[in-house]
């Protein structure tokens, strides 16, 4: 056999083999490198894009590298244009009955709020008010307005009726201010308005009632300030109120200004010409 050499020739031949580095790999052209780096990017920006929509974004390539996440969105890169998603539009029924009922609700909303206004204002709640002020409300000032009736056998028609329709204010509004108490009171009342709501109750025939009172009557007028008397018409449909002294004030109207009780029944009522 041949002996091997003591100086380790071969030996070292084969570590200096080994022992050589890898050859470097060619340069890369660095318009691919450039056109690789924005390829990573758009990945980046795609994943980013998937992640604000909810959807689980794309795996990363380098999938087994813990990355920091990004502190603000990726840049586009150049040469890319993100396309809005399109949204997907109501039918066109859907919008149109959605008009429909928006305007039906306006509409019942503005006749709610006219009808209540309405009510309000023809029949006022009369509920709190003294007889002062629901004769003010009824009536206004006689002094500047026509508001009561220029006939003096109307003025009293017009109390009889008030109380047929339990219309406080028109009732006590056709007296003066200090009668409205006295003739609740000769009545039996705490005021006119607690008068006019009994008195009500106590009608039987509405028309009756209003109609009993004549509107006039053919005898002339006996003077500015005379005593129009409940029996001498004959009171239907409900109770007699009593003798009324009518006094003709500003404009040629006439204002109640006194009051007084008569027998209750009324006696046979004595011929009149209406």
């Amino acid at each position: 056999m041949a002996e091997q050499r003591d100086d380790g020739k071969p030996g070292s031949e084969v570590e200096a083999a080994g022992s050589n580095p890898p050859a470097p790999p060619p340069p890369m052209d660095p318009a691919q490198l450039e056109e690789f780096r924005q390829f990573q990017q758009f990945q980046d920006y795609l994943r980013f894009t998937q992640s604000q929509q909810g959807n689980a974004p794309a795996p990363a390539p380098d999938a087994g590298v813990v990355q920091a996440p990004p502190s603000q969105p990726p840049v586009i890169p150049p040469g890319y244009q993100l396309v809005p998603a399109e949204r997907r539009r109501a039918p066109k029924w859907v919008s149109w009955l959605g008009k429909k009922v928006i305007a039906w609700v306006l509409a019942l909303v503005i006749l709610g709020v006219a009808g209540t206004w309405l009510y309000n204002h023809f029949f006022p709640n009369d509920s709190g008010k003294t007889s002062a002020q629901l004769a003010q409300e009824g009536g206004g000032k006689y002094q500047t307005n026509h508001i009561l009736s220029t006939s003096p056998y109307e003025a009293v028609r017009e109390v009889y009726d008030a109380v047929a329709q339990n219309l406080v204010p028109q009732a006590c509004g056709r007296m003066d201010e200090p009668i409205q108490q006295k003739f609740a009171q000769d009545l039996g009342y705490a005021d006119c308005q607690v008068a006019v709501h009994e008195l009500n109750r106590k009608v039987t025939s509405k028309n009756k009632y209003a109609e009993s009172m004549p509107s006039y009557v053919s005898e002339p007028v006996p003077g500015d300030r005379f005593t129009i008397s409940s029996c001498q018409f004959g009171i239907e449909g409900g109770p007699a109120l009593g003798a009324f002294t009518v006094q003709k004030v500003e404009k040629g109207q006439w204002l109640i200004t006194a009051h007084t009780n008569e027998p209750n029944p009324c006696p046979a009522p004595t011929p009149t010409t209406r």
